[in-house]
């Protein structure tokens, strides 16, 4: 009776054995499958947090904003904008395209190569009287400088009866009408020479071609460098024509990269403003154009925020335009001046 009961009790010793090896490898198994489990959980979370990062990353991604520019000094904000990379910083990239004249700027904005461009109020004139809805989203800082090499001119009154080089149709020959009503003459007072690339007018000029010429800078600097004298400027002049155009196309398509554009504009004033010039005058001589020659003869404008155009200054570039025939409608100053930046 003993012995069966010492054998019953190794049976159900052994039992117990083989019951708790077998539950521990169920739990084993159960661990592995939720640690599994969790793995693929975890995984799944991972890819779609990356899907999510993509997402998010492809909604970031910065807008383009395609610049048509002159080589001239109001070009030099978004120059600096670029180069240092405030425009990806407020989620923009300035594509900043330089054309010599401004009727080559024209040629690709009308073909939609550039979204805006530095432009001037005569053309934003000739812009609308062609149907092309062009609004002015700000004012610019530029200047253009009347030169000459004559040492018998020493003021525009005295060049009745010479010769002047500029681009017609343009802001310039707006600048050169409005020296001469100041000193008392009119466009007919002068033999007009039309040159629209600017290095020409400057070529020109320096070869005694001509008697005067109108031009921007660097070239104001490179000529006076030459030995051309200054006879009068815009800023002399009391008048400001330049300014940042796009169709409202454009604005209504791009109107937060327009915002961003400007919040890197104001950025890149305010770095000028902080920093020494030989900081990026070498910018400025690659990509304006200036001569490496003339580094220490560079003097940069005291550039401000971006602003608004004056009314007054559209309204007498419009009445001058009217007066030339090349705007014929009824075309206010309000009408194309844009509220994408500078809105209530």
């Amino acid at each position: 009776m003993k012995r069966r009961n010492g054998k019953q009790w190794m049976l159900l010793v052994m039992l117990l054995t083989v019951l708790s090896l077998l539950a521990a490898g169920c739990g084993a198994a159960n661990n592995a499958g939720n640690n599994g489990n969790n793995e693929a959980a975890s995984g799944s979370g991972e890819a779609a947090g990356a899907n999510a990062g993509g997402e998010e990353a492809a909604a970031a991604e910065p807008a383009v904003v395609t610049l048509g520019l002159l080589p001239s000094i109001d070009a030099i904000p978004f120059i600096i904008a670029h180069e240092q990379g405030y425009d990806l910083k407020h989620n923009v990239k300035l594509d900043i395209q330089n054309f010599k004249s401004a009727k080559d700027r024209d040629v690709a904005f009308q073909a939609g190569k550039v979204d805006g461009i530095s432009a001037d109020l005569v053309a934003i004139s000739i812009y609308n009287e062609a149907d092309l809805n062009v609004k002015i989203t700000s004012t610019t800082t530029g200047q253009f400088s009347l030169l000459t090499g004559n040492d018998g001119i020493q003021d525009v009154k005295d060049l009745k009866g010479k010769t002047v080089i500029l681009s017609k149709n343009t802001s310039t020959q707006y600048t050169m009408a409005t020296m001469l009503k100041q000193a008392g003459l009119t466009e007919d007072d002068i033999t007009v020479t039309e040159v629209p690339q600017i290095p020409t007018r400057l070529e020109l000029l320096k070869n005694q071609k001509a008697d005067a010429a109108v031009l921007p800078e660097p070239y104001v600097t490179m000529g006076t460098a030459a030995g051309l004298r200054v006879l009068g400027t815009t800023d002399s002049a009391g008048i400001n024509p330049f300014v940042l155009a796009f169709p409202q196309t454009v604005i209504d398509a791009k109107g937060q990269a327009i915002r961003d554009m400007y919040a890197a504009y104001d950025e890149a004033v305010a770095y000028m403003k902080s920093h020494d010039q030989s900081e990026y005058i070498d910018l400025i001589i690659k990509e304006v154009g200036f001569p490496d020659t003339l580094k220490d003869q560079i003097t940069v404008p005291d550039y401000q925020p971006a602003v608004q155009v004056d009314v007054k200054q559209v309204e007498q570039a419009f009445a001058w335009a009217r007066e030339k025939g090349l705007l014929t409608k009824n075309l206010s100053a309000e009408e194309v001046i844009s509220d994408v930046q500078f809105g209530e």
